[in-house]
């Protein structure tokens, strides 16, 4: 009863199923950070479905595209896409990181939130339109949708907080640190090697890559991490594996 708890507090969250709703307690929130990844399970299964969906009746590769841009953001109901929004107006604000927090907590759209979130989408559908959705490139994504959640989750529990309030303190104060470190530090790392194994090596140092930028940015940029930034995150990770898995197949014919 409590791992479906655990698992239903996630779900409620961080995506958009629905999934009965417990009441939030120590009990449910001590390992929810474990479980957020298998909304990534999730993604990466409906952008297989989706493929095959394609294949079996012959879509137009643009709508194959718009598909696999849209799984993702209908699974989650566009939950981290606002906190980049929110995080790259703050970031062009070139303030100081108490401005740069303010910002963050403006429930207004800034005209750098717009002009990014429809950059990133031409980026996506662009790079949605030349992957080759083989079956080892859905494998893939489904590890990318996956790895970058456990690389989330892993900062919550790691990265020092921006303050002592919103939703990353929240779910880091409820967590039993130390063990749901350890966890997904253990995933990650193994998610990692199933890329590599795949021929999504290049996905996979993307990820770390993007984890690290993360990490530099909310420390020198927030002073912290917070849930907008994770969600910035979440989004930057899933656009560079997927530009380094295009990548891989386009430049040396990996994830064949």
């Amino acid at each position: 009863m409590i791992l479906f708890e655990t698992i239903a507090v996630a779900f409620g969250m961080f995506s958009a199923l629905p999934l009965p709703q417990p009441q939030w307690n120590e009990r449910n929130m001590r390992y929810a950070m474990c479980t957020f990844p298998l909304i990534g399970v999730v993604c990466g299964g409906a952008w297989y479905a989706w493929a095959l969906a394609c294949q079996a009746l012959g879509l137009p590769v643009l709508l194959r595209a718009a598909g696999f841009c849209l799984v993702p953001v209908l699974i989650t109901g566009g939950i981290h896409l606002d906190g980049y929004a929110d995080t790259c107006d703050a970031l062009a604000s070139c303030a100081d990181p108490a401005r740069k927090q303010a910002i963050l907590a403006d429930p207004h759209c800034g005209a750098f939130a717009v002009i990014r979130l429809c950059s990133y989408f031409v980026a996506m559908l662009g790079l949605c339109a030349a992957v080759e959705p083989t079956p080892a490139a859905g494998f893939c994504m489904g590890a990318a949708f996956t790895l970058e959640r456990a690389l989330s989750g892993l900062a919550v529990t790691s990265f020092p907080m921006a303050k002592n309030t919103g939703l990353a303190h929240a779910f880091a104060s409820a967590a039993d640190r130390r063990r749901v470190r350890g966890g997904l530090a253990v995933l990650s790392v193994l998610l990692s090697l199933f890329l590599v194994w795949q021929g999504g090596a290049l996905a996979a140092a993307a990820a770390w890559l993007v984890f690290w930028h993360y990490h530099h940015t909310a420390v020198k940029q927030f002073d912290g991490i917070s849930g907008d930034l994770a969600g910035w995150f979440v989004q930057r990770a899933e656009l560079w594996m997927l530009a380094a898995l295009v990548a891989g197949q386009v430049l040396w014919g990996w994830t064949l």
